[in-house]
C-alpha cells in the first residue's frame, strides 16, 4: 500500500540563497537515504531574484553540488499548505496560518548569504547541512524507515 509522498518546502523570500542550499542538500539526503518515493522537495520564494547568488554557487560546488543551473521560483500558499513541513530561512514573508493548517512550519532563522565573505557562507552552508540532516532522520521516523 503506497501512500502520497511527504512534501517538504525550503523557502525564503529571493529563492536564491539559503533555500536552494536546503533543496540541495534534501535533495541529496533524499538520494541517500533512499527516500525518493517518500518525499517531495518543494522551493520558491515570496519574491524570487533572477538567479541563485554567485557566492552560493561557489560555495556549493565545493560540497560537489552544481546549483548553476537552478532558477528561483515563486512558490504558493497553496503548496505550502500541502507540506508537511516547511522550513522558512528567517526572512520570509509567508502569509500561513499555521494554527489552521497541518504545516509544520519551521524558521530556521539562517544569516543571508548575500554579500557576504567565503567563509561565512560556508558557515552557513554548513548549518544548513545539519539542519536538513535533523530534519530528515524526523522524517525517517515518520515513514517508520528503519533503513
Amino acid at each position: 500500500m503506497s501512500q502520497a509522498p511527504i512534501r517538504v518546502a525550503f523557502v525564503c523570500v529571493q529563492n536564491a540563497g539559503r533555500s536552494q542550499m536546503s533543496t540541495a542538500f534534501a535533495e541529496r539526503e533524499r538520494r541517500e537515504r533512499g527516500l525518493e518515493d517518500e518525499v517531495e522537495i518543494l522551493t520558491g520564494g515570496t519574491h524570487p531574484a533572477d538567479h541563485v547568488h554567485e557566492i552560493v554557487v561557489e560555495v556549493m560546488a565545493e560540497e560537489g553540488i552544481d546549483l548553476s543551473d537552478r532558477t528561483p521560483r515563486e512558490i504558493t500558499i497553496a503548496e505550502l499548505e500541502s507540506c508537511a513541513y516547511v522550513a522558512t530561512m528567517g526572512c520570509s514573508t509567508l502569509d500561513l496560518d499555521a494554527d489552521d493548517t497541518a504545516v509544520d512550519v519551521r524558521d530556521w532563522a539562517l544569516d543571508d548569504p548575500d554579500g557576504e565573505d567565503r567563509d561565512e557562507v560556508r558557515a552557513i552552508r554548513d548549518e544548513i547541512r545539519q539542519r536538513v540532516r535533523a530534519l530528515f532522520d524526523e522524517i525517517e521516523q515518520d515513514v517508520g524507515w528503519d533503513g
